[in-house]
């Protein structure tokens, strides 16, 4: 902790990588396995459909009132939470840094933005619950679902409410997130924040700042925020701080911690945030 707790502080800016585990000690799943995922849907263990079998845009196709349920389930469950103090104590110290902070994450739950982190300085890599598009789809339109209510039967667990249509042809919307077997997911929303983040790291690069990337719980079966991480360790000379309280392991010259995500800010930021 205390070699981690330097790394922070001789940091000139610091690079924020999260997956699910991020978001469990504000009272989110995190569908670890399929049990972990039954616990969180017990009407669906009753259907025996794991997680990648849900998350999969054929349903939007086959059985909407399903796919809507599962979805709008998970809009209005975000949209309820509330971050967890560390979001904000881990945003209070990253806007110190002269390099300032980026934020890249596999989570579509929107609680970076919710938590106050600037949302020009986020990447959602799997894309954002809180955006619809067509499910055809017809064009490359990315809309807000700010306004959108989904009501769901508990029994059937089924959508009752009417299904938000394409303003432009007529078909069930979608979530704007990268399913599972996923071919009509537009990304130009998460590439204009990617190349934000690129410009970003190029600046870092350029000026010599020197960048630590932090991880929160990111698992191994969707590893997408892990080998991030350790790329970005590895081309620009950056430090990898991983926190996972389970697969906190590590390569060659990264710190691994075994703690969840709320407890390990509050210990690496201990005695850094007056520093």
């Amino acid at each position: 902790m205390r070699e981690a707790q330097k790394i922070l502080h001789d940091a000139d800016a610091l690079l924020i990588t999260a997956g699910a585990g991020m978001g469990v000690d504000s009272g989110l799943p995190d569908f670890r396995g399929t049990e972990g995922f039954w616990r969180a849907y017990p009407v669906i263990r009753k259907l025996g459909y794991r997680f990648e079998e849900m998350a999969n845009p054929t349903w939007f196709e086959r059985e909407p009132t399903l796919a809507w349920a599962f979805y709008g389930h998970r809009l209005h469950l975000y949209r309820d939470t509330e971050p967890h103090t560390g979001f904000s104590r881990l945003l209070a110290y990253a806007q110190r840094k002269k390099g300032g902070y980026f934020v890249f994450t596999s989570n579509v739950d929107g609680q970076f933005q919710k938590a106050g982190y600037d949302p020009k300085r986020i990447v959602e890599i799997h894309g954002s619950i809180h955006h619809l598009q067509c499910s055809v789809p017809c064009s490359r339109s990315i809309l807000p679902a700010d306004t959108l209510e989904v009501t769901i039967d508990p029994e059937t667990f089924r959508a009752t409410s009417p299904l938000p249509e394409c303003p432009e042809c007529g078909a069930i919307m979608r979530p704007n997130i990268l399913m599972f077997g996923d071919g009509q997911w537009i990304a130009d929303r998460t590439d204009a924040q990617s190349h934000a983040l690129q410009r970003w790291l190029d600046e870092k690069r350029a000026l010599g700042q020197k960048i630590a990337v932090l991880e929160f719980g990111a698992g191994k079966a969707v590893p997408t925020v892990r080998v991030f991480s350790e790329q970005i360790t590895s081309y620009y000379d950056a430090t990898l701080i991983r926190v996972n309280p389970r697969d906190d392991d590590v390569p060659p010259g990264a710190i691994g911690i075994a703690e969840g995500a709320r407890a390990a800010i509050e210990k690496l930021l201990e005695g850094v945030e007056d520093a």
